[in-house]
């Protein structure tokens, strides 16, 4: 699964380890997130995130 950067912030979603403080388990991967899950950090949206390379 591909880890996913915060363009406005530089938060990485990792989904080894998801958002768990935000009711995403580990294990899922970005594109199964919730279409209204927000940036932890900044809180943007899922459209400011790009896949990290």
């Amino acid at each position: 699964m591909e880890k996913y950067t915060c363009t406005a912030c530089g938060y990485v979603y990792d989904p080894a380890k998801g958002d768990p403080d935000n009711g995403i388990d580990p294990g899922t991967s970005f594109e199964d997130i919730p279409d209204d899950w927000v940036c932890p950090l900044c809180g943007l949206g899922k459209d400011s995130f790009e896949p990290v390379n």
